[in-house]
């Protein structure tokens, strides 16, 4: 099939363009520039590109032209206050024009890459396909983009469209265009400092992801809602799992839940106007805090398998030091 991906060129993204490459889609990429899939895709970039953006109707118009079955994974992905505007304006506008343009052209297949965000509750148990929407009163603008989004791909879905909606946890891997948000918190974790909390973090690969996704243009698959199976450890194991792989002693706090909460909403008052590296958000710091793991649902008959997360913890910090992210200390006994 001819498969328009949109968000190429991020992280899900671009595995996911190799994943549906490999298993023999012909791609067009929708991307704001074709300078950045030559630098993140090499000689072996698509050359089936339209520049635009997913909010401008012409941009999206033209690039839905002759295509079989989308992926729409292009998201702005921030819980920076000073990028709310940005981030409600497109992540919304992007899934009316993009999966809402293919619903209306009958594609035969719609893969929206969603966020396990837009289905999370604090305080009302694991996650899973037929959780509700979370409440669009979010404390952040992504997490409300993500909830309002949901609600229109929910409504399509009730009329009959052929969606195929995936909530990753958070994504984890090598060979990142941009340093993403949990590699990035990883970074933080090796190289200043982690902290040992209430609840847990859960991953999942982002090649592992891609393949689901390349799996799920297949329009023989049920339309629905699917979870990937994550890796799911509490801090101090995560914590104790970092020093295993690395051989050093990683530095941690203590710190209790409700603090990292309160300290979240003052980092988003501080971010407004100064801002720093330290992933501290109030929706960041709920995740961190109150995460209470995903119960994962994939399509009948799917056989896909899914790393350990303890391989994907080492590929990452492999990765992480080759690219520059870390320094040698950082990596320990995995540089050797």
């Amino acid at each position: 099939m001819r498969v328009l991906v949109t968000g190429g060129t991020g992280f899900a993204g671009s595995h996911a363009v190799r994943a549906l490459r490999a298993a023999g889609h012909e791609l067009r990429l929708l991307v704001r520039s074709a300078e950045k899939v030559e630098r993140v895709f090499g000689d072996g970039a698509p050359r089936d590109l339209v520049v635009g953006d997913i909010t401008d109707p012409d941009s999206v118009g033209k690039a839905l032209e002759g295509v079989d079955a989308l992926v729409h994974a292009a998201a702005v992905v921030s819980m920076e206050g000073n990028r709310a505007e940005e981030v409600l304006a497109t992540n919304h506008r992007g899934v009316e024009l993009v999966v809402g343009g293919g619903v209306e052209r009958g594609l035969e297949s719609i893969v929206y890459v969603s966020s396990i965000g837009a289905i999370f509750t604090p305080n009302t148990g694991p996650v899973h396909r037929d959780s509700p929407v979370a409440d669009e009163d979010s404390s952040s603008a992504y997490g409300r983009s993500k909830a309002d989004a949901e609600l229109l791909v929910r409504e399509l879905q009730d009329k009959g469209a052929p969606i195929r909606t995936v909530y990753p946890q958070s994504i984890l891997g090598p060979d990142d265009p941009g340093l993403s948000e949990a590699n990035h918190a990883l970074v933080v974790y090796l190289r200043d400092t982690m902290v040992d909390t209430s609840s847990g973090f859960e991953l999942v690969d982002v090649r592992d992801l891609a393949s689901l996704i390349a799996a799920l243009v297949d329009p023989a698959l049920p339309a629905g809602r699917y979870i990937p199976p994550g890796d799911y450890r509490p801090w101090p194991e995560l914590i104790e799992l970092m020093r295993e792989l690395t051989g050093w002693r990683v530095r941690y706090v203590p710190v209790p839940g409700w603090l990292l909460r309160g300290l979240g909403v003052l980092g988003d008052l501080v971010k407004r106007v100064v801002p720093f590296d330290f992933p501290l958000t109030s929706e960041a710091m709920h995740f961190a805090t109150q995460w209470p793991g995903t119960r994962p649902y994939l399509p009948p008959g799917c056989e896909l398998s899914f790393r350990d997360g303890r391989e994907t913890y080492a590929d990452t910090i492999r990765w992480l030091h080759r690219d520059g992210h870390i320094k040698a200390r950082h990596v320990g006994k995995l540089g050797e």
